[in-house]
């Protein structure tokens, strides 16, 4: 085999057995993946990558589009799973990334571009990793419903950050009802008590304003009935439904399973989120390029 050159920065090869010529497209993909992170994650325009290439800018832009991210190589183990999807640009974009994250070794282990969250969805990655070889211990999630459903199998905790949301989003931050400062107290110390004595705390307080919460009011017009104080209602049902799933992550401490999805939030999801802002005018396409790149490569960050 004999090196004859290179044309257009792939290499040229003549066999002089078979009195063929060949040649390698991997300096040509090599370059690719060169030219699209630097595009990417050092924010160098097409015409700077143009003058430093010395290519015109249509080069540069074939060359970023023809790049295709490394398919992700699995290690089948045991993993302990954080779960949560994100969403990005206008509602009507419909443009959102489901992640599986091992929190042991913080590798990001699958994911799937979705346009809505559905318990589906994280069937079928957990299928995936099934399928893959790997082992789950636990999985922290977000508290969807139907999630409970598709980790049935496995230890599964409730982020206590979105269940903090939630009760937030029925009480507000500055509750004016005494029951609903009462279970707002409860739940603020959701992340330093144990189970035993949250649950006292629960029932105690339910025992106390039950007929507060059961109060009815009839509409005049409609003549429907509903809970005078249906937010209150709305709390209260919220806790005791997640109740058996707060607090796995101390019944289950050998395991190393987390009690929120921060390290997936803030973790992945912020700096993700940074490089579609500051390339918030890509096409749909290489934005989703951008992603699986970034996806596939951030435990090597």
């Amino acid at each position: 085999m004999i090196n004859r050159g290179s044309r257009r920065g792939i290499k040229r090869y003549y066999c002089n057995d078979c009195k063929c010529w060949f040649s390698s497209k991997r300096r040509a993909i090599h370059s690719q993946e060169i030219i699209f992170r630097k595009y990417i994650y050092k924010r160098q325009t097409l015409k700077d990558l143009s003058e430093e290439y010395h290519r015109s800018i249509p080069w540069i832009k074939k060359q970023i589009d023809e790049y295709e991210p490394d398919a992700k190589v699995h290690n089948p183990r045991e993993v302990v799973l954080v779960c949560d999807a994100t969403f990005y640009g206008k509602r009507k974009d419909k443009l959102g990334t489901l992640v599986f994250k091992d929190v042991l070794t913080k590798e990001v282990l699958i994911w799937k571009h979705i346009q809505s969250e559905k318990a589906s969805d994280y069937k079928q990655l957990l299928q995936a990793l099934f399928d893959s070889g790997y082992t789950i211990k636990g999985v922290t999630t977000d508290g969807k419903r139907g999630l409970y459903k598709v980790f049935k199998d496995y230890p599964i905790q409730l982020c206590h950050f979105h269940q903090k949301k939630t009760i937030q989003r029925y009480l507000t931050m500055n509750p004016r009802l005494e029951a609903s400062i009462e279970l707002k107290k409860i739940v603020d110390r959701l992340t330093s008590t144990t189970e035993i004595k949250f649950t006292t705390k629960l029932e105690k307080w339910y025992e106390k304003n039950e007929d507060f919460l059961n109060e009815i009011t009839i509409s005049p017009v409609t003549l429907k009935e509903t809970f005078t104080h249906y937010k209150l209602v709305a709390a209260y049902k919220s806790l005791a439904r997640n109740l058996p799933y707060l607090f796995t992550y101390k019944n289950f401490k050998d395991i190393g399973i987390h009690n929120t999805t921060n390290s997936l939030d803030g973790g992945v999801f912020s700096p993700m989120k940074m490089l579609l802002k500051i390339h918030r005018g890509f096409r749909k396409s290489l934005k989703l390029k951008m992603i699986d790149e970034y996806l596939t490569n951030y435990k090597k960050k």
